[in-house]
């Protein structure tokens, strides 16, 4: 079985490849230091599982997973206590609280094992993902995929997000990006005083709206900056009057 470590401190993983040392058969296939690394290991090497920091430089452990295409079982290991502790413990494999001891170790991985052949992790990304608390970053950017390249989008990037099936559509002013997310997600990630959703499809960022028109019988839209209508709901329209003090 194959496994990949993925964490900026090499300490942290020279630790976890030295307890993998009881483990012959799990081989350790590469050692990555940041989110980029990691994607492009598990996109080569398919491993069955992952032992994967949370706060990194470039992708965090959470954007990482969600570009991470096939994904595989993760157990996370960070020093952090605070990132949505409940939602990982009820989806991931297991949460390792650095620094951790071998027992503790040896508990995650047979956890692993007996999860190994009847649930994959695929079937729990989705929950994991969106029950997730916020982290910091994603306030403040989004990791986008797009074919083989990853980009970082800016939430002062984004003018507006609209919902399609079972992604959404990102809008910028020259182009636009698929994501496997929910409005519901954004709604709830992105900062309230910048992001409001509008309309049961649209969440728009506040300073990219130029004015408010009548539409039709007694509709609304919003006017962006780049020329686009967007519809406002009863109620996004209500409480769009009120954010502007109208």
């Amino acid at each position: 079985m194959k496994a990949i470590l993925i964490d900026d401190e090499p300490l942290a993983r020279a630790l976890v490849a030295e307890y993998l040392q009881d483990y012959p058969d799990i081989e350790i296939v590469q050692e990555c230091s940041d989110g980029f690394e990691g994607l492009k290991a598990i996109s080569q090497h398919q491993p069955d599982l992952i032992f994967l920091d949370v706060q990194m430089p470039k992708l965090t452990g959470f954007e990482m997973l969600e570009l991470a295409d096939p994904l595989p079982a993760v157990i996370f290991t960070t020093a952090f206590d605070e990132y949505a502790m409940r939602a990982f413990e009820a989806s991931a494999i297991d949460y390792l609280l650095k620094p951790f001891s071998k027992e503790r170790f040896d508990k995650a991985v047979q956890k692993w094992k007996n999860h190994h052949s009847s649930t994959s992790f695929a079937e729990k990304a989705d929950n994991l993902f969106n029950q997730s608390g916020k982290h910091a970053d994603e306030q403040n950017r989004v990791a986008v995929r797009y074919g083989n390249k990853i980009s970082i989008v800016p939430a002062q990037d984004i003018f507006y997000i609209e919902a399609y099936d079972d992604y959404v559509k990102i809008f910028t002013e020259k182009d636009y990006f698929l994501k496997k997310k929910t409005m519901t997600y954004f709604e709830n990630t992105l900062n309230a005083n910048d992001f409001m959703r509008v309309h049961r499809s649209f969440i728009v960022q506040l300073q990219c709206i130029t004015r408010i028109e009548p539409y039709e019988k007694n509709g609304h839209v919003a006017l962006l900056k780049n020329g686009k209508q967007i519809p406002l709901s009863r109620t996004g329209y209500a409480k769009l009057k009120a954010h502007l003090g109208l």
